[in-house]
């Protein structure tokens, strides 16, 4: 088996968005869906942090990533793809420490609040009015 056949897999979840990592050796290179990170990502600050994982680590360039993504907007997908680096950079042997001590190992259980009936929002309630 060649170095090339060799991919490190991790499933990222955040929001209502659900990424599968694949995490290979290679130049650096990221593909989200297809197609480039730079041209599928509509902001800079959204790579800098989908790149994070790499960065802490010290792998950025030795190592092509893969992701699947699905659901969400950009920023789920965004933190999707994140914790799925993360999760394949642990099998693939980067030490567990570094990459707990950023927070990248947990995954972010915030999600949108349902709406209540009798409020406009979650917890907006409708203007009150004396007369």
């Amino acid at each position: 088996m060649k170095k090339a056949d060799v991919q490190f897999y991790g499933t990222g979840r955040r929001k209502s968005s659900i990424a599968r990592v694949y995490v290979t050796p290679g130049k650096g290179k990221i593909l989200v869906n297809g197609r480039d990170v730079d041209e599928y990502m509509p902001y800079a600050t959204l790579v800098m942090d989908l790149k994070q994982p790499l960065t802490i680590s010290g792998t950025e360039g030795k190592y092509d990533v893969r992701a699947e993504v699905r659901g969400g907007g950009f920023t789920g997908q965004a933190g999707a793809i994140r914790l799925g680096i993360a999760r394949a950079l642990l099998e693939a042997g980067v030490d567990r420490s570094t990459l707990k001590g950023a927070g990248l190992v947990t995954r972010d259980a915030r999600v949108k609040e349902r709406k209540k009936y009798g409020l406009k929002a979650a917890r907006r309630a409708p203007q009150f009015s004396k007369r």
